[in-house]
């Protein structure tokens, strides 16, 4: 597995923190835990935002003990995938004390980030209406499972948003089990559409002095990433369902079993379908009346798989990976985790990054590993300032610093 350092060209960002972040100066109050909210909070923080996490004191985010796996020090993988670049103060908002940090703590802040159920923030004295009223400029984002209406008292995790979202209706194999994608993907995008929410919220801040409630929540965001699915129930009324690893609308898109493991093609025009006739020995199956468009290889989906497993059957996925790209046809054997790193790091993409960590007295303790932020910026790149933090590491640091600006 490759580790990915330094690269001049800003595509892993700065690990040793040198440079300017595109959000240096901005700080955020992230109130949120577990997944969608954290992955937000941590892109902005690459980017260069100060972000504070408030944690439950003892306990912290419930994802610091969700292991295994976890690290030499026994705390969660999990928890270190989502929370590095990040300052971790432990408040109990539950006392009058905790609550008047918490609330000067969001008095220097530029955004606010919580995913409690909806009501609960009211309910601690820090409600979007009544920060939103103390200070104006304030970028005030709710991440929830259902919205705060009739759904406010649902649940919101990943794999009921799955289920009830409509995913795992089309994951899995045709006539088989409902499956849930391999990761909390709806957590994922519904981070991402937070993220997106607070950048246009600020762009409008700085232009208008204006802070604004930005809401997000699990279903909406997963039926918005169901893209052409959704489009076809909502523009054709049509309900898809589930078809193993095929495409509903383009073929030969899905795996094929090659002799030791399966490879994927992604066949996406005429010109690929005929370069992929050539390449396995079969020129006729382009001018084949059956599979001459992509609209007749739809309708001939099933015998044309059975010509192409054949023929990919002669030989190993990296053989015919190798030839099929040579030729101009997208394709790529299914990788296991280890492998995409490897093959991530042999084409010099943002990989796995080692973060140094030092500890309270100052001596630098064993390297965080890191997965790189995707996003490159030629002039402000993605940085790696903070390992993720001990449970309320800077507590002290942080509630000294407020209070010398009261």
């Amino acid at each position: 597995m490759g580790t990915q350092h330094n690269a001049p060209d800003g595509r892993t960002g700065v690990p040793d923190g040198a440079g300017r972040g595109a959000l240096d100066g901005l700080r955020i109050a992230d109130f949120s835990r577990v997944l969608a909210g954290p992955y937000a909070t941590m892109l902005l923080a690459d980017l260069g935002a100060d972000v504070v996490k408030v944690e439950r004191p003892g306990i912290g985010d419930e994802t610091r003990a969700w292991h295994p796996p976890a690290d030499h020090d026994g705390t969660s993988t999990y928890f270190l995938g989502v929370n590095r670049n990040k300052r971790s103060v432990v408040l109990d908002l539950t006392t009058d004390a905790g609550l008047e940090q918490a609330r000067a703590l969001v008095a220097e802040s530029d955004v606010l980030v919580e995913n409690f159920r909806p009501g609960t923030m009211e309910r601690l004295g820090l409600g979007r209406r009544e920060l939103l009223a103390r200070h104006p400029g304030l970028v005030y984002c709710s991440i929830s499972g259902f919205g705060s209406g009739e759904g406010a008292a649902i649940p919101g995790y990943d794999l009921l948003v799955q289920a009830v979202g409509g995913l795992m209706s089309v994951t899995g194999d045709e006539g088989g089990e409902p499956v849930k994608a391999g990761v909390a993907l709806v957590d994922v995008i519904t981070g991402l559409h937070a993220s997106l929410g607070i950048l246009a919220a600020l762009r409008h801040r700085d232009a208008t002095g204006e802070g604004q409630h930005v809401e997000v929540n699990l279903l909406s965001s997963l039926l918005s990433a169901m893209v052409n699915q959704a489009s076809a129930f909502a523009v054709a009324g049509v309900v898809p369902g589930r078809m193993g690893n095929a495409h509903p609308s383009i073929a030969p898109y899905e795996t094929f079993p090659a002799a030791d493991r399966p490879i994927a093609l992604a066949v996406g025009n005429d010109r690929q379908f005929a370069a992929l006739a050539e390449a396995v020995g079969d020129p006729g199956l382009a001018v084949d009346d059956r599979f001459r468009t992509n609209t007749d290889r739809v309708a001939h989906r099933a015998e044309l798989r059975d010509i192409l497993s054949e023929r990919l059957g002669a030989a190993g996925a990296d053989h015919w990976s190798a030839v099929l790209l040579a030729a101009g046809v997208p394709a790529g054997p299914v990788n296991t985790l280890d492998e995409a790193f490897a093959f991530a790091d042999k084409l010099g993409l943002p990989g796995i990054v080692d973060m140094p960590d030092p500890g309270a007295d100052g001596a630098v303790g064993r390297p965080s590993r890191q997965v790189a932020n995707p996003i490159a910026l030629s002039g402000t790149p993605a940085r790696y300032r903070l390992p993720p933090p001990r449970l309320g590491r800077h507590t002290a640091e942080i509630l000294h610093r407020d209070s010398d600006h009261t």
